[in-house]
């Protein structure tokens, strides 16, 4: 579904990403780990279309959009959650969840996603007429996700789902993750949370000074020595 081959990110003269190598299957739950600074962020915002590959290639789906225009990326099946959530915070919760079906093809289908996304966070039934910015925290990055779903995409990417968020709405946050990768939405998400990524994703990368240190099945990785001493604090 997804390929990226040999992608270098470049801010100006300075490199961010390094010679990545990275795929992801239809139907797959992808983790991208690593510490702060590591170019997780620049990875997934490049997936997106909101940063440009300085060389190598992005094919998703036999598209190239190494020269994809950035709004395209959307109508090709690609939603972006950001890290910071990027709500209208003025509009109501339905204004922002209408605007995620703002293209042809996912308009048509509207009420039937609007319905899908409300089963998989009840809560925000009751918020849909309340302004964006007056919800909690975890209830934003349901609407946050909610608003991607509605675009109908093949490939879902999370930036830091967690960041800010109570621990028992984490658990509740990566179930539904869960049950979206299950309805056959493809999800590459990047998280600290390493404990929580590993556990949910079916494999994963390590993201190490804009390099992939390390790749392979998110179980093995679990279970890696290295893993546990530098992210779990397991000696």
């Amino acid at each position: 579904m997804l390929e990226l081959k040999t992608v270098q990110v470049s801010y100006g003269p300075a490199v961010a990403l390094w010679d990545i190598n990275l795929h992801i299957k239809s139907g797959e739950l992808v983790g991208v780990i690593g510490p702060n600074a590591a170019g997780k962020t620049t990875l997934i915002n490049t997936i997106a279309g909101l940063n440009r590959a300085s060389k190598g290639e992005i094919h998703f789906n036999g598209h190239d959009l190494t020269t994809t225009q950035a709004h395209l990326f959307c109508q090709n099946g690609i939603t972006l959650v950001p890290e910071s959530r990027r709500l209208f915070s003025n509009m109501s919760v339905l204004e922002n969840l209408e605007l995620g079906s703002f293209l042809k093809q996912a308009k048509s289908y509207r009420q039937e996603t609007l319905a899908t996304v409300l089963d998989l966070f009840p809560v925000m039934k009751e918020k849909l007429s309340s302004p964006a910015g007056s919800l909690s925290g975890g209830q934003q990055q349901m609407v946050a996700i909610s608003r991607a779903l509605m675009a109908r995409p093949k490939l879902l990417l999370l930036d830091e789902p967690s960041l800010g968020l109570a621990p028992s709405i984490v658990l509740d946050m990566f179930e539904a993750i869960k049950q979206i990768n299950l309805k056959g939405i493809s999800v590459l998400l990047v998280e600290q949370n390493v404990s929580l990524a590993l556990d949910i994703a079916q494999r994963a990368y390590v993201l190490e000074e804009g390099r992939i240190a390390q790749e392979g099945l998110a179980k093995d990785l679990l279970n890696s020595p290295t893993i546990q001493k530098a992210y779990l604090g397991i000696s």
